[in-house]
């Protein structure tokens, strides 16, 4: 608002509506995830009766107990941060080096490989080819067939080109050829050290997409050993299912005991949840600033 300007009755309905607009959008998103933690520490019966709806009701860490008692737990997570670390370091090796030499007006033939590469965001292989791919490479069941396959995401070279031409003058560029600079040593010395804010943005894209990802496992992994925890959790949760699961004519005991399986079974799907998110939810209001960094380099002079 600047001073001394004078609100009419619009402006002030056009911020009331703001507000409103505002609110109803945080309860909209904060409810689920309030609701997940609480009732991943509230008795299953209420939980499934419906008597818990928000805050935590019949405190209990039991889900968490069962889940962290299970040592593959601890595994997926050493899994998932080395594959997270690894697959992050080889998508900027990638990403970097081609947006720079697109964003290059004397690199010939630029705008043809640009062209190839948004071909690639229509029209893909299919999941077939591409297993096989892998298959012929010998990445089934390495941790090569985890970051590989996904080293580079064209959108974010595409971000990242774009920085490159609307943030480092060509001017400079031209200064350091000048002066006997070459092109690797002028990308090394130069470009680089400008563009760590783009570094930043691409690094947190590619990190939180590593750490959620679990269909390249799903897919090349069968080695328990090697499980992300995203896979871990699925496991879990699948084998909790199984358990709770039944059927056919029971007495009243083996009805109670299949009843606390299932309350058992819910409980862990809430825990496993939050397990599995925590960590980004954790970090992501510290670096929420490079999101937004992210999607405004990619709107501007695009």
């Amino acid at each position: 608002m600047i001073s001394g300007v004078k609100e009419t009755g619009r402006d002030k309905a056009f911020l009331i509506f703001n507000y409103i607009y505002v609110i109803l959008a945080l309860v909209i998103v904060a409810y689920p995830v309030i609701y997940m933690i609480s009732a991943s520490i509230s008795d299953p019966k209420y939980v499934g009766s419906g008597e818990m709806w928000l805050w935590p009701k019949g405190f209990t860490l039991k889900g968490y107990q069962i889940v962290f008692e299970n040592s593959k737990i601890w595994t997926g997570y050493a899994n998932t941060i080395y594959y997270t670390l690894l697959g992050t370091a080889i998508n900027l090796f990638v990403t970097m080096p081609a947006a720079y030499a697109l964003s290059r007006k004397d690199f010939v033939g630029r705008n043809f490989f640009m062209a190839m590469f948004m071909v690639t965001m229509f029209f893909g292989g299919g999941l077939v080819p591409t297993y096989l791919l892998v298959k012929n490479l010998g990445m089934v069941n390495t941790v090569w067939s985890i970051v590989l396959p996904s080293a580079a995401s064209i959108w974010n070279i595409i971000v990242a080109r774009t920085f490159f031409q609307s943030s480092i003058p060509k001017e400079l560029q031209d200064a350091a050829q000048i002066d006997g600079c070459t092109n690797m040593r002028l990308f090394i010395k130069i470009i680089l050290p400008l563009s760590m804010p783009i570094i930043a943005v691409m690094a947190l894209f590619y990190g939180v997409g590593n750490w959620n990802s679990y269909f390249s496992a799903l897919i090349y992994l069968n080695d328990e050993a090697k499980y992300p925890l995203q896979m871990v959790l699925r496991q879990i949760l699948v084998l909790q299912e199984m358990s709770a699961q039944g059927g056919g004519a029971m007495d009243a005991a083996s009805a109670a005991a299949l009843n606390n399986k299932a309350e058992v079974a819910s409980l862990v799907k809430y825990a496993v949840i939050i397990v599995s998110t925590l960590p980004i939810i954790a970090v992501y209001p510290f670096l929420q600033r490079y999101f937004v960094q992210g999607v405004m380099i990619g709107s501007v002079k695009g």
